[in-house]
């Protein structure tokens, strides 16, 4: 294993030889062009969540139908995928070929699948339509990745060490934040027109391609006489690529379970993931020229650093999911908007979180410099670790001022962990190793978004489950449908009520036939088809649902804010080691 230590005389040759080849301005050119191409990579990656009704209707596809729920989930999720499978690799190429050469090449694969897939919009409709716009935003995010995985990198290596904080803040807001925008973003131009959701990306990404190309400059060496490790690429690509598609798939029912976590295929592509991993690990501790160094997580700040991140990153990433499902399937309707309605409003109502993420970052990333990230990361964390528990102790019905006070709250705790805790990982390694370890980060949050979703909402479904057909079974007997039909559709899993009222679909119309509706008295019909008749007969079962993913959530964060305060001083590889 290489020493951590000694290295204090080749840092600070690094470092002048950087400063005096640099233009003064060039930083802020690297970090604007950064920042923009993180901040695209991030809306893109969120901004469908709200306009998917808008989409799904523009395409005549219902995706709550069966055979086509998985449309819904790759179309979500593709772009997450394939930028989790890929950062890594892509980060390891960029050290070899140039981060610069690469992240480029990753704005011009990111606007050309923009443009491919607005046009796509006007071309292709039905189920062919939707698959098609799923092949294309793979692509998308395959450039979204190259993005991801190099913006970092770059701005390490422009920035000196005492300013890293401020920079990576900037583009690390600029990357959560983004996908917080992207929601609202999403919302508000699918009520113009759905095919503006595919068309924002696109001039942004001309710009951002023809700025990059003129502007940015490689600073750092690459090393193409390096060998890329096939195999280790090989195998983590696999085992990240199976356990996401598995995690993603035991969110559909599966025989009498309410999810699919039971699912034989869902089981053993966990285990395959999991293998394929540990095979990985094996091959890197093997080969001569690894993808990763596995010796780096030695060193206790870049270890503890990741760790935090990764649970940091399952707390948040399904946290927002889980309060648009309460919001849109709940409150909303309870307050009189109609299931149509609800997607606007609930990304409007998210706004809070955007701003408290958007105040605390920039600053806490600044200060960094200055007084290291512990503190900062660990603070954050435990107001996330408080906003969870102050959430579950709201009514299902709750006041909005309080919930909007909490989720404010939890985006200052969240954005004052998020900043530091880049700079931090970033300054950990050697100059050499910024790419993969950028790349590392990035797979890391990826992960830990799909992972949040999957867990968070399977927990929800669960604790749904339990009292949901009984409530729903006596609630249409109440209004006239009779019992075997009443038995019949109390059988549904709940999963598709909550994926209904996620898409802004009434859940009664997608759960029960027209022709039962129809044959119902009209005083029944209108009942049962009205904003109160569902969010009434859940509300129950759907806050003891929450309250177990809002505990868990609040686990995962107190364990960040513990790898946070065990991550010792302020670090700085080969400066910090005099």
């Amino acid at each position: 294993m290489p020493s951590v230590k000694g290295n204090a005389g080749a840092y600070d040759k690094l470092e002048r030889a950087k400063e005096r080849k640099l233009d003064p301005n060039y930083k802020w050119i690297a970090l604007s062009n950064t920042t923009l191409g993180a901040m695209m990579a991030a809306i893109d990656s969120s901004i469908l969540i709200i306009s998917l009704p808008a989409i799904f209707n523009g395409l005549g596809v219902n995706p709550l139908v069966s055979g086509d729920t998985s449309l819904l989930l790759w179309l979500v999720l593709g772009y997450t995928i394939i930028s989790a499978v890929t950062v890594v690799t892509i980060g390891r190429l960029s050290d070899m070929f140039g981060r610069v050469k690469l992240y480029n090449a990753g704005f011009l694969i990111f606007t050309l699948a923009s443009i491919l897939l607005w046009i796509s919009t006007y071309l292709i409709g039905g189920t062919q339509g939707a698959m098609m716009l799923i092949v294309l935003r793979l692509f998308q995010g395959l450039g979204g990745g190259f993005l991801i995985a190099n913006g970092a990198a770059i701005l390490t290596d422009a920035f000196p060490e005492n300013e890293r904080g401020m920079a990576l803040g900037i583009n690390q807001i600029s990357a959560i934040g983004g996908s917080l925008v992207g929601m609202l973003v999403g919302g508000v131009l699918a009520a113009i027109d759905w095919h503006l959701v595919f068309l924002v990306s696109v001039p942004v990404g001309i710009i951002g391609t023809v700025w990059a190309y003129v502007a940015l400059k490689e600073l750092a060496s690459p090393n193409k006489e390096r060998k890329l490790d096939i195999y280790g690429n090989l195998a983590f690509a696999l085992g990240v690529f199976l356990l996401i598609i598995s995690m993603i798939y035991a969110l559909q029912p599966y025989g009498t379970s309410s999810v699919g976590w039971s699912n034989p295929i869902v089981i053993a592509g966990i285990a395959l993931g999991i293998l394929s991993l540990v095979a990985f690990v094996i091959i890197e501790s093997k080969v001569v020229d690894p993808m990763f160094r596995l010796w780096l997580f030695k060193i206790r700040a870049f270890a503890a650093g990741n760790i935090s991140l990764l649970l940091s990153g399952i707390a948040r990433g399904g946290l927002q999911f889980m309060l648009i499902i309460w919001l849109q399937g709940i409150w909303l309707p309870l307050h009189g908007i109609s299931f149509e309605q609800t997607p606007l409003r609930a990304a409007v109502d998210m706004i809070p979180l955007i701003i408290g993420f958007l105040i605390a970052g920039p600053l806490s990333g600044y200060l960094s410099d200055r007084y290291g990230a512990r503190l900062f990361c660990t603070v954050g964390m435990i107001i996330n670790f408080v906003g969870f528990l102050f959430l579950a102790a709201l009514p299902v019905n709750f006041d909005m001022i309080y919930f909007e006070i909490i989720i404010f709250m939890m985006g200052v705790g969240q954005g004052m962990f998020a900043a530091p805790n880049t700079a931090a990982i970033m300054n950990s390694v050697p100059p050499q190793y910024r790419g993969v370890t950028s790349g590392m980060r990035a797979t890391l949050m990826n992960l830990a978004q799909v992972f949040s979703i999957t867990i968070f909402f399977s927990l929800l479904t669960l604790g749904v489950s339990t009292t949901l057909p009984t409530v729903l079974h006596s609630g249409l007997v109440a209004q006239n449908v009779s019992n075997a039909t009443a038995t019949q559709i109390s059988k549904l899993p709940p999963s598709a009520a909550l994926f209904a009222a996620l898409l802004g679909y009434n859940p009664m119309k997608i759960m029960i036939p027209a022709n039962v509706i129809n044959a119902l008295p009209a005083h029944n019909a209108n009942v049962i088809l009205g904003t109160m008749f569902f969010p009434t007969l859940i509300e129950n079962s759907f806050i003891n649902g929450m309250r177990i993913v809002l505990y868990t959530g609040a686990l995962m964060a107190l364990v960040a804010a513990i790898c946070s305060a065990l991550r010792g001083k302020k670090y700085v590889y080969g400066k910090t080691d005099k």
